[in-house]
């Protein structure tokens, strides 16, 4: 799955806004630090880093892009940290996993 691709399902399927535009606008944004979303930015950059900075088209594996969040995981675990990056963080973890699941599903039926 393309990081583009990983992004937009993310965006459809949670309650959060992590997408500021396109996913390959979102992107730029929060390399730049101008997303409107201060926690999905690290999510999109934590991705994107993984994807070795190549951009949207850029291939990421499941596991990959669980083990990338798992930084931010602890960050927002801390009791200081803001509840609502923990819960982004944690649903986004729960829907990469459904993300991947429906891929491999489509790649089974044809």
């Amino acid at each position: 799955m393309t990081l583009n691709e990983l992004l937009q399902y993310l965006h459809d399927h949670s309650e959060f806004q992590l997408l500021d535009g396109t996913p390959q606008e979102s992107l730029r944004k929060a390399v730049e630090e101008t997303h409107s979303h201060p926690v999905a930015a690290e999510i999109i950059r934590a991705l994107n880093g993984k994807a070795g900075d190549r951009g949207g088209e850029a291939r990421l594996e499941r596991i990959d892009a669980v083990k990338c969040l798992g930084p931010l995981r602890l960050k927002y675990m801390a009791d200081d940290a803001p509840v609502e990056g923990f819960r982004m963080v944690e649903k986004t973890i729960t829907t990469i996993d459904a993300a991947y699941n429906e891929e491999a599903l489509r790649h089974r039926e044809s």
